[in-house]
Order: C-alpha cells, then structure tokens, then sequence
C-alpha cells in the first residue's frame, strides 16, 4: 500500500464505513458518490448500472443532460475505455493507459460529451453488483478531472476499493434465497424429501395426500430453478443442511410418524 499513504488509506476507509452497514442501495448510492470523490479525487463522478435507471447517477447532479447523454450513447461503442469496463475486465484504468490525448480528443465522443463535462483526464472501472431479475448488474465507475492525470496512488485506491464495492452491491442485489420463496408447507415437503422420504412417506408424516405431495413439489421446482425431485432434494438439502439424499433403501433418520405435539416443521 506503500502508493496510496495515509491520507488515502482514510479516505478509502471512510468508503468502506459506508458499505458496512448498508441495506438499501436508493439510499447508499447518492451518499456513497461524493465519498468516492474523496477518496478518488476528482471534478466528477458518473455512476452507472446495468440494468439500471435509465440515465446514470452523476455528482454534480445532472451533469448529463439528455442531450448530452445521448451524444454518449452514440459516441461510446468507438471509446476504448467504456469498452474495457463495459465488455472487458472493468479493472481500474487511466484514460492515458488506454490511448494518446491526440486519440482521445479525436474521438467524436470528446467533441460532444467529455470536453464539455471537463474529463480531461477519467479513471474507471467496473465490478459485479448482484442480479436484478435472473441479470447479473454490472455497475461503472467513471471519475474526471481537468487538468492533472491520475497517479498510481489513484488506480491503488481504486483496485482495493473494487471488490468492497463489488461484494456490498451484490449483498444488496442477492438473488431471494429458495427458503425466502418457497411456501410452508413446500419447506416442510422439501425438508422430508431432502431426508430421504418417499412420497408416500411425506403424505403419512404431513396428514396429506401423495398427489399433494406432488402438486407442492411441482411448484418448488421452479421456484428452485431445477426440474426433479433429485434436483430439488439436493438444492434443498444443500441450503438447509440435510446433507445430499441417501441411497434407495436406506434409512432416513426420520420417524414416519410424529410424535405429541411434533410438527413437520419441527426440526
């Protein structure tokens, strides 16, 4: 860490203190903007997740105008640097690691969109935050300045903030868990199932009928995202630490019958 000192060692801490405790991202990103630029000193910031609103989150706010933005959206495929953080590695990088100043201002792209918001000189990068609907999001990180390069310093503090950021998106954006979904009774069907039960078994411990049995397993399957009972035995198994399925034949460890005032759910 020998680059980054202790100026920038607190100020990549003050980032961290804010990624500890969060648990809403509508509420972490707008105060985790001008701590990045901080920490990562800059004129500017640009936010962006993918998939996402529609237009990023800047500081200042709306720095990207709609026109603006959509000079962007013609100019990035040809821009090297939204190409390495939005289909490449997404590692922190300089602007000047990616092209020449006479290649960057040449690009139609600088004419429209970077000179005008005063991006001389950009870092960014890019790391996973989670999944939104089944899509992993990918979020980027552009900051500008004007009128000084970033230093390694920079690019240290970025690179060690990079996976925080990335393992705190994602907690926020973590897929449900199956238990977080599945009903009840689909809990208690799966738990018996993951021990090994039959159907039939099932039905006797839980007072219900084998086609019952079925119909819930059926709507867990999806909802697991497998397509079988061994599937789903395992994936439940796994979750909730049952174990993985025991051979045909073998015993469970589970009476068929409860006892007084044992419930299914009961472990």
């Amino acid at each position: 860490m020998g680059a980054v000192g202790a100026a920038g060692l607190r100020r990549m801490l003050a980032v961290v203190d804010l990624l500890i405790d969060a648990d809403d991202e509508d509420v972490l990103v707008p105060a985790l903007l001008p701590v990045l630029l901080t920490a990562l000193p800059g004129d500017s910031i640009v936010w962006s997740a993918n998939p996402g609103p529609a237009a990023p989150l800047t500081l200042p706010d709306g720095l990207l105008g709609p026109a603006l933005l959509a000079a962007f959206r013609r100019g990035a495929p040809a821009d090297p640097l939204v190409a390495h953080t939005t289909t490449g590695p997404g590692t922190p990088a300089c602007r000047s690691q990616m092209q020449s100043r006479a290649d960057y201002h040449a690009l139609p792209v600088y004419a429209d969109v970077y000179r005008r918001v005063g991006a001389d000189d950009q870092l960014a990068m890019a790391f996973p935050a989670g999944t939104e609907n089944g899509v992993r999001r990918r979020v980027c990180v552009a900051v500008n300045r004007s009128g000084s390069d970033f230093g390694d310093a920079d690019l240290e503090v970025a690179a060690l903030l990079r996976p925080r950021l990335g393992r705190s998106f994602g907690r926020l954006h973590r897929t449900p868990p199956a238990r977080a979904l599945v009903s009840r009774r689909e809990a208690e069907v799966l738990t018996l199932l993951a021990h090994g039960l039959t159907n039939e078994q099932i039905a006797h411990r839980l007072a219900i009928s084998p086609r019952t049995v079925d119909k819930h397993l059926e709507h867990a399957y999806p909802k697991l995202g497998v397509c079988g009972r061994v599937e789903a035995a395992n994936a439940w198994g796994t979750q909730e630490g049952c174990g993985p399925v025991p051979p045909r034949g073998a015993r469970s460890g589970i009476r068929d019958r409860p006892g007084p005032g044992v419930s299914a759910w009961s472990g």
